[in-house]
């Protein structure tokens, strides 16, 4: 029987980890409304160029603070070439996308098609024979890709600013992909190294790999005209969805099954919808309420086939 002091330290120890986990969702719930507000100063290109250049750079004392703890890591020359493919592919072109998808569509839609990626994965991983598609997640993932479908094929109201749009989800789905090649491919290395480690070779090789990109597509541009809020929000989005975000995650992937981690991700593309309607005037529309609700319908159905 556990004594007064103990049970306190536990409900305190509790209240830390669900208050980090809420911090975590409004944080990455947060990232598609600052998205749209540094897409007004930034071109795609050049804001992901920055964004992941700015994530290799707080990523890299998260990764010596990981690595002077961690026991048992060990390198291979092999992985290189893995690692340097997972940042260009899951990290670079991830972002890309994301950032052109956004720039061309809403928030709401942004969020509720990458919440499709759990999908993208499991089709991947069962390519790979990492996974087995079963009669209940196949059914699952037909609803889910039916809620897409459903998001684009309703009658949608007009919407300040960039409203939906099927190329602006399609590069937004395609970004979906990519993270979801970075999951597949990435899980035989994760096996030898954290994720931390993982992300953090994935972010520095990344931001290489878009420098000369970035570096051509900033001739023309004037960096003297973006506002402070335009670079608190690059500073934002490179930081807490990118860092604090995953260390947040996997604090409490060792505390709590990852299975109750994962369901807090629901919360997301509401949040995220509910804020860009009160942040950006962006209306949640009969589309938006009804696609949402079928992926909800078919990621939760193929998440638990």
């Amino acid at each position: 029987m556990t004594s007064a002091p103990e049970r306190a330290a536990a409900a305190r120890s509790g209240v830390l980890l669900y208050s980090a986990i809420a911090a975590m969702v409004l944080l990455w719930s947060a990232n598609f409304i600052v998205g749209k507000i540094a897409l007004r100063e930034f071109p795609p290109l050049i804001c992901g160029g920055l964004r992941i250049g700015l994530a290799g750079l707080f990523m890299i004392p998260a990764y010596l603070w990981q690595h002077r703890r961690a026991e048992g890591e060990t390198w291979d020359r092999s992985d290189l070439p893995v690692l340097l493919f997972l940042g260009i592919c899951g990290v670079a072109l991830n972002q890309v996308l994301f950032l052109s998808g956004l720039s061309r569509t809403s928030v709401g839609h942004s969020a509720f098609v990458i919440a499709t990626t759990p999908i993208l994965v499991l089709l991947l991983a069962a390519a790979a024979k990492q996974e087995q598609v079963t009669p209940r997640k196949l059914a699952g993932m037909t609803i889910a890709l039916a809620g897409v479908l459903l998001l684009n094929v309703l009658p949608a109201s007009r919407q300040p600013g960039a409203g939906p749009s099927l190329l602006g989800d399609a590069f937004v789905f395609l970004a979906g992909l990519t993270f979801a090649l970075f999951t597949v491919l990435g899980k035989q290395i994760s096996r030898r190294h954290s994720a931390i480690t993982v992300n953090a070779f994935g972010y520095v090789s990344g931001g290489l790999a878009l420098a000369p990109l970035t570096y051509w597509a900033s001739r023309d541009f004037s960096y003297s005209q973006v506002s402070a809020a335009g670079w608190v929000s690059l500073v934002y989005m490179a930081l807490f969805p990118s860092v604090v975000c995953y260390l947040i995650y996997y604090y409490a992937l060792q505390r709590i099954s990852a299975s109750r981690v994962s369901a807090f991700s629901y919360l997301q593309p509401a949040l995220a919808t509910l804020m860009a309607a009160v942040a950006l005037g962006e209306r949640v529309t009969l589309p938006v309420v009804a696609g949402g609700a079928v992926i909800f319908s078919g990621v939760y159905l193929a998440e638990r086939g």
